[in-house]
């Protein structure tokens, strides 16, 4: 059975897997702001809603279920220990016990919520990245970038791709442990990161030798290439750029305001609402726009031949 990793690039459907590389990053780049910028757990889950509309809308759904579900996990753990590492709020869950150098551990109402926000500023990101690495094409990506700055969109290109390659790999080691037969001792998590951490450094010093005698050292600069325009491309840099200047603008108002301490408060108002309702509404947009171009193109075809007949 193949293995397919969930991040790795594939041709996609819609305007995001075909536009160019500058252009899928002005249209992304607002959700990656939004997850870094806002708390507010509305805007945040409408950034999360609009990175799955767009890798859903490209075709790219399994490619963010994947880390969707990795990321769950980790938000957990980001909630456990916010909630232990941080002593304060006003509403005590539960007394904890005391510890010779920590002291007395205590979890609060307010350390949980503030942990939540974390995660899911977290999966945020990581549906963002998701989708990035799974509908634009890294050879782009790296034929774009290197006249401009060559190490840097080499590194690029290469996390693009060995990520998923490590993806990949811990795929095959957990489906090689399960085949391995009940009478064998079952492979822990620490001994599948070990192969993986190993694994990852050969293939580091084979990536390394492989660009020096292709002569990526030698500094020679390239012309800008020319990517040819394909459709739907101005909506997605419009709904991009428009969504970007939104989400600048309410945080430079003060919309979708979130404070964990000493109590919770977030801003559920009108405006907030209206925030969170235009990401999603742009991000939905380009793909719903080039829906209505793929169904309306037979019949402009047919009339046309009605007309030439």
């Amino acid at each position: 059975m193949r293995l397919t990793a969930p991040l790795a690039y594939a041709p996609r459907r819609g305007p995001l897997g075909a536009a160019r590389p500058w252009i899928a990053a002005a249209f992304l780049m607002p959700l990656a702001v939004v997850a870094f910028t806002f708390a507010n757990p509305i805007v945040l889950l409408a950034a999360g809603a609009a990175a799955l509309i767009a890798g859903a809308g490209s075709g790219a759904g399994a490619s963010v279920r994947g880390p969707l579900r990795w990321s769950i996990g980790l938000g957990v753990m980001v909630i456990a220990v916010n909630a232990i590492a941080s002593q304060r709020g006003a509403t005590i869950l539960w007394r904890g016990w005391d510890l010779p150098v920590l002291g007395q551990i205590d979890v609060s109402l307010e350390a949980l919520v503030e942990g939540a926000v974390l995660a899911l500023r977290i999966i945020v990101a990581l549906l963002v990245f998701s989708v990035w690495s799974a509908c634009v094409d890294p050879d782009r990506i790296l034929r774009a970038i290197r006249p401009i700055a060559a190490r840097s969109a080499l590194t690029a290109t290469l996390i693009a791709r060995l990520v998923p390659l490590a993806a990949a790999d811990a795929a095959r080691l957990e489906e090689a442990g399960r085949l391995r037969g009940p009478a064998a001792a079952p492979v822990g998590k620490a001994a599948i990161a070990r192969r993986l951490v190993a694994g990852a450094l050969d293939r580091s010093v084979d990536v390394a030798a492989t660009l020096e005698l292709r002569g990526y050292g030698l500094g020679v600069r390239s012309r800008m290439p020319r990517h040819r325009r394909v459709a739907g491309e101005i909506t997605l840099l419009l709904c991009g750029l428009l969504s970007l200047a939104l989400v600048i603008a309410a945080a430079a108002a003060g919309v979708g305001g979130f404070d964990a301490y000493p109590t919770v408060a977030a801003d559920t108002d009108a405006a907030t609402f209206a925030l969170a309702g235009a990401i999603v509404a742009l991000s939905w947009l380009p793909f719903a726009v080039e829906s209505l171009r793929l169904r309306r193109r037979p019949r402009v075809a047919v009339g046309e031949a009605v007309r030439v007949g």
